[in-house]
């Protein structure tokens, strides 16, 4: 037999972790990360978190140039992927190349979610979802001084915070009736509306844009209530869809992501999917596809593991995390079906946590400038052990005292 090839479509945090992994693990084979960006590997999360400027991109890599070369893997910039075959065991690429896999992991990320609004296409409505479109974001901020922002979801929130921080009449439209409606609790939403009006952020829920409008740049929103609103930055946050086109016209099944198996393998033998574009089967039955750096390099150490004879079904507690203005939001497990929450204050009053629970399940921990509890909540939802309302609110609850208590 010859030398064994994995292909890794995708050269993000997923992409180059499945990439790394393997080599950490010993692969005897060829790695080849393909990446459409020309730009390395970066990390995402400080695009929405603290715009980037121009020169602060070389210093945002996940791994230097030379990380590839030592540890042999093939990184292929500008190449986009233009076909899977899954019965020749290879790739197409846009220029006509084909390379041939043993094993083929898709890490294809997510898009922008565009919204068919009426002058949408003007040079002043952006998206944010990589390197070029913060670059773009960050100077158009700095000439602005009336910004609306379409969707109170993570990106939107931390866009407005940036935004209203720097001084700028900043307005947050969502059709929903709260920030963060998939994100977090009903408290937590509550915190940080009340934490972004007090920046001076104006908020429209339930609503949306009917129409932007201006004479070659964007002016004004109108909203579906009628109301018009100044303008002259535009960011549309309204999500993200999944990135499985190339999944689909390959045959491999999709719903909401590209569907994997507890090993994130997909419907084909030997293709993998991992990080945002992979819906995956959790713990509780439910199928979910998650948007988080943890996630992504999770996963990918579980593919890498899987392809080199080392499988073990994914079963990580999901974490995120967001910073806006001095409020640092960590979040530990997922917070649907909670019926009852429980606040804990830290000890010198900067911050809190709520401890969500499904009857005396713990299924979920919100903290805001409260790292120890966001830590300990995060062994103690991965590992299963049991915690209780009652010991929540025992006078004195140390979260981390409890962890170390009942892992013993």
């Amino acid at each position: 037999m010859g030398t064994p090839v994995t292909v890794i479509v995708g050269a993000s945090h997923a992409g180059v972790q499945v990439a790394a992994s393997l080599r950490d693990l010993d692969y005897p084979g060829e790695v080849v990360l393909i990446g459409d960006e020309t730009h390395l590997p970066y990390h995402r999360p400080p695009l929405s978190k603290s715009l980037l400027h121009p020169h602060d991109a070389e210093g945002q890599v996940l791994r230097p140039a030379s990380f590839y070369a030592q540890k042999r893997i093939g990184l292929r910039l500008s190449s986009g992927v233009d076909a899977i075959e899954p019965g020749e065991r290879r790739v197409r690429l846009r220029d006509g190349e084909t390379i041939g896999f043993d094993t083929l992991v898709l890490a294809t990320g997510a898009r922008a979610r565009r919204i068919p609004i009426a002058g949408a296409d003007r040079p002043n409505v952006l998206t944010l979802r990589a390197l070029g479109d913060a670059v773009a974001l960050s100077q158009r901020l700095a000439q602005a001084r009336d910004v609306v922002v379409l969707g109170a979801g993570m990106i939107g929130l931390e866009f407005a915070a940036v935004a209203a921080a720097g001084g700028r009449n900043t307005t947050v439209i969502d059709t929903t009736e709260r920030p963060l409606l998939r994100a977090v609790s009903v408290e937590m939403a509550s915190y940080l509306k009340d934490l972004h009006e007090a920046h001076g952020v104006r908020f429209l829920f339930d609503n949306g844009i009917a129409r932007i409008e201006g004479k070659g740049r964007a002016e004004r929103v109108v909203t579906l209530d009628g109301q018009e609103i100044q303008a002259d930055l535009v960011l549309i946050a309204a999500g993200v869809l999944p990135n499985v086109e190339l999944a689909a016209e390959a045959g491999l099944a999709v719903d909401n992501g590209i569907v994997v198996d507890a090993n994130l393998q997909t419907s084909a033998p030997g293709i993998y999917a991992v990080g945002d574009c992979a819906a995956f089967v959790a713990a509780d039955g439910r199928r979910l596809r998650i948007e988080s750096v943890q996630n992504a390099t999770d996963q990918a150490r579980c593919v890498a593991a899987a392809i080199v004879g080392r499988p073990e079904p994914y079963a990580k507690a999901p974490w995120f995390w967001s910073d806006q203005y001095t409020a640092k939001l960590q979040i530990a497990g997922l917070w649907t079906g909670y019926d009852r929450a429980i606040r804990r204050d830290t000890a010198d009053g900067s911050g809190f946590a709520l401890y969500l629970f499904a009857g005396d399940r713990l299924v979920c921990v919100e903290a805001i400038n409260a790292t120890a509890d966001h830590v300990a909540a995060r062994k103690i939802l991965g590992e299963g052990i049991a915690l209780t309302p009652m010991d929540v609110q025992t006078p004195g609850f140390d979260p981390k005292a409890h962890m170390r208590q009942r892992a013993a």
